[in-house]
């Protein structure tokens, strides 16, 4: 039995360190799945952590961990505060219903585990050529994908019904993540692990089958604030929560126009933002162990983005959360970047948008030209 499901980012928020992580983070990676596997092997009766450790291990799993299905109240009743403060902006997500998203025990008939998975994403980022616009590296390829494959495997290992949910509005993963022991709440709101930092997509299976929990991870950022300090926009200045109406990566995914005073600190940025994870303690050795990894796309060019037309630019970058997947807002993005490290290559492609029929991409492209002049002076 397949569910139809437009993934979206997973803006999960839980426990003491509650928070809105990779706001950004949003993608349709297809569908979630219920499976019955009785015919392959049977209902796992019992299964150890390091028993669980091992399987994920040998899929390809880089953390794994499990919990007893039970609601997240805690998570519920923040999620519920923070929206009313307004914390969440216009997102949706995971906190548009925490009646659904906190409440795994919901999500499949006879559950009995939560498994969380990990799966690092992290690739050394190539020299970047002039004229382009970076991107976050979990976009650089469809980890999402790969790691919605391997749970299913996993699903099917375990045997009995099983559902898999991937960046999806219906589960708050981090915090299955945090309770299994996968890793726990960094400061900047994100899931950090012990091997592999935040640089990391999570993953849940819901499952019958009944398996030993995993322990918290038992660690924390301890005094450090290197996160909170290097975030420009002060978006994280109530140290684990995010402020999503402060973060670059959330006005990158806006519907709204970007706020004057927020396009400058966005520098090259196209879509998201890594400053809080490049900063992070947690995150260093993990360059050394992932060396050899490929790139994937870390960076786009602006005269393309700015030139190419609707179809081809939506086609391209489907692996993005973009609003009504319309291509104009990624052509907002690239007319910031333009204006902030743009040559004249790319102010050419700026120039038509000043006279554009769409008032957004005007006013955009007017600051863009402005902001050029501002840096030749």
């Amino acid at each position: 039995m397949v569910q139809g499901a437009c993934a979206k980012a997973d803006e999960d928020l839980a426990g003491g360190g509650l928070g809105v992580g990779r706001v950004l983070v949003p993608q349709d990676v297809g569908a979630s799945v219920l499976v019955d596997s009785y015919s392959f092997q049977g209902t796992m009766s019992s299964m150890t952590g390091p028993e669980l450790s091992r399987l994920g291990e040998e899929l390809g799993l880089d953390a794994v961990g499990a919990a007893p299905v039970e609601a997240y109240t805690e998570t519920e009743r923040h999620i519920r505060e923070r929206r009313e403060r307004g914390l969440f902006a216009d997102m949706q997500f995971t906190m548009a219903r925490p009646e659904v998203s906190c409440h795994p025990e919901t999500l499949l008939p006879a559950a009995r585990t939560v498994v969380s998975a990990a799966l690092c994403y992290y690739a050394p980022a190539p020299e970047q050529p002039d004229g382009t616009g970076r991107l976050p590296r979990y976009t650089w390829r469809h980890a999402y994908a790969d790691l919605r494959e391997k749970l299913n495997a996993l699903g099917r290992a375990l045997g009995g019904e099983y559902r898999v949910l991937v960046d999806e509005n219906d589960h708050v993963d981090r915090e299955a993540a945090a309770r299994s022991g996968v890793g726990f709440y960094g400061k900047n709101t994100l899931l950090i692990t012990r091997r592999h930092g935040s640089w990391v997509v999570l993953g849940t299976l819901v499952t019958e089958a009944a398996l030993d929990a995993t322990p918290p991870l038992g660690a924390d950022c301890g005094e450090c604030r290197l996160c909170v300090d290097a975030c420009p926009t002060g978006a994280l200045d109530e140290p684990g929560v995010l402020d999503s109406t402060r973060c670059l990566s959330y006005w990158t995914q806006s519907r709204a126009p970007i706020p004057d005073e927020y396009r400058a600190p966005l520098e090259d940025r196209v879509y998201g933002c890594d400053i809080c994870q490049d900063v992070c303690p947690w995150n260093r050795g993990v360059e050394k162990r992932r060396a050899g990894e490929r790139h994937g796309e870390a960076f786009v060019s602006l005269v393309d983005w700015l030139e190419a037309d609707d179809a081809d630019l939506r086609a391209r970058y489907d692996r993005l959360y973009v609003p009504r997947n319309d291509p104009r807002f990624l052509r907002r993005n690239a007319l910031v970047a333009a204006g902030n490290v743009g040559g004249d290559g790319e102010r050419r492609a700026v120039a038509p948008y000043a006279d554009s029929d769409d008032p957004l991409l005007r006013e955009h492209a007017a600051w863009a030209l402005e902001r050029m002049l501002e840096r030749q002076a």
